[in-house]
């Protein structure tokens, strides 16, 4: 007999608005990873690519923890307790949306370089160097993490 196990990803709502509170607030550090962790992160996942996102922070599905998702690399990046250790200088001003706050552009100066520290799904310390995109969505889902949004830069 072949045992079977059932999957079930599912899609989060992602809340919206730029007064509403856990949007505002900032998250407080994972303290280990855990299955529930995991499982929260592949919850995010579906729901981020559902919604044609380049990025998830944990305060837009209504969790106060410093987590998210981010493309980098055109690969989907699960960023546990995720903290930018250095940033260029030099900046680049691009125009972002933001899946909290539907049909608003605003355009947001952003360092052009970072380094970014994090923990990975196994609990492993990781430190990444990157540019121009890859920064740009890294510092945008950091920002959800400090009770920031896009209009704050308006």
């Amino acid at each position: 007999m072949e045992l079977r196990y059932a999957v079930s990803i599912a899609t989060l709502s992602i809340i919206t608005g730029a007064e509403t509170a856990i949007l505002r607030t900032k998250t407080t550090n994972v303290p280990s990873v855990t299955k529930n962790i995991v499982s929260l992160l592949k919850d995010m996942e579906e729901t981020m690519k559902s919604a044609n996102g380049l990025g998830l922070a944990a305060p837009q599905v209504g969790q106060s923890l410093r987590l998210c998702l981010a493309c980098i690399n055109d690969k989907i990046t699960p960023l546990i307790n995720p903290e930018i250790l250095w940033k260029s200088n030099e900046e680049e001003i691009a125009e972002e949306g933001c899946l909290s706050l539907p049909g608003i552009f605003v355009p947001v100066p952003r360092s052009r370089c970072i380094t970014l520290n994090f923990i990975d799904l196994k609990g492993h310390s990781q430190e990444r160097k990157l540019a121009s995109i890859d920064a740009r969505i890294v510092q945008h889902e950091l920002d959800h993490l400090e009770g920031i949004l896009i209009v704050d830069y308006q």
